[in-house]
């Protein structure tokens, strides 16, 4: 199994659960899980990490700033040139399946190039073709991109949210609970 994780699962897994996690039994397997390459961490989560509510994320995980570590795991992914496997069809699809019609009818030409432009350089895009790219390496492995987003669209952007845009790539998402409950073998005590 891989796993590809988004911020706000990071988030929730250092507001709810590593408190009560007083053994450090879901911290160590985090870091153990994170260090053998299951559970990826790209370059822009942790961008995203170090602003979000004060840096709480690294604070609680200082694992994934601490130079011995990111340099013997190889962590964060470098995604600054990461492409989709088959990029004519996919940027089809970003134009026509990803886009919230409405929303970009609403836009000049020029404003949408912008917009998409900016879409395609942010942390939920490049998590989408982290997965991509490890599904299409490992085939017959379970990928999953972890996020706490819903499917539902209801925030006026002009492109989908992340589970929908994975389920027309037939990308897995669960969210930092459903993690948990596949990790086998992990038993601790919540206090």
């Amino acid at each position: 199994m891989k796993v590809v994780i988004d911020t706000s699962s990071l988030l929730s897994l250092v507001r709810y659960y590593l408190p009560f996690d007083k053994k450090t039994v879901l911290y160590e397997a985090i870091m153990s899980k994170i260090a053998n390459g299951e559970i990826l961490i790209i370059d822009k989560i942790i961008d995203e990490c170090a602003y979000l509510s004060k840096g709480v994320v690294l604070s609680f995980l200082a694992f994934l700033t601490d130079k011995k570590f990111t340099k013997t795991h190889k962590v964060p992914l470098n995604t600054e040139f990461i492409l989709p496997t088959s990029p004519a069809k996919f940027y089809r699809m970003v134009d026509n399946q990803f886009v919230n019609g409405v929303q970009k009818n609403r836009l000049t030409e020029t404003q949408y190039d912008s917009v998409k432009n900016d879409f395609m350089n942010s942390a939920d895009m490049k998590l989408i073709l982290t997965s991509l790219n490890v599904k299409k390496d490992n085939p017959t492995e379970e990928i999953y991109l972890v996020t706490e987003e819903t499917e539902i669209s209801n925030d006026n952007k002009v492109f989908k949210k992340i589970p929908a845009i994975c389920y027309q790539l037939g990308i897995n998402t669960i969210n930092i609970q459903q993690l948990i409950v596949k990790f086998e073998g992990l038993t601790f005590e919540i206090r």
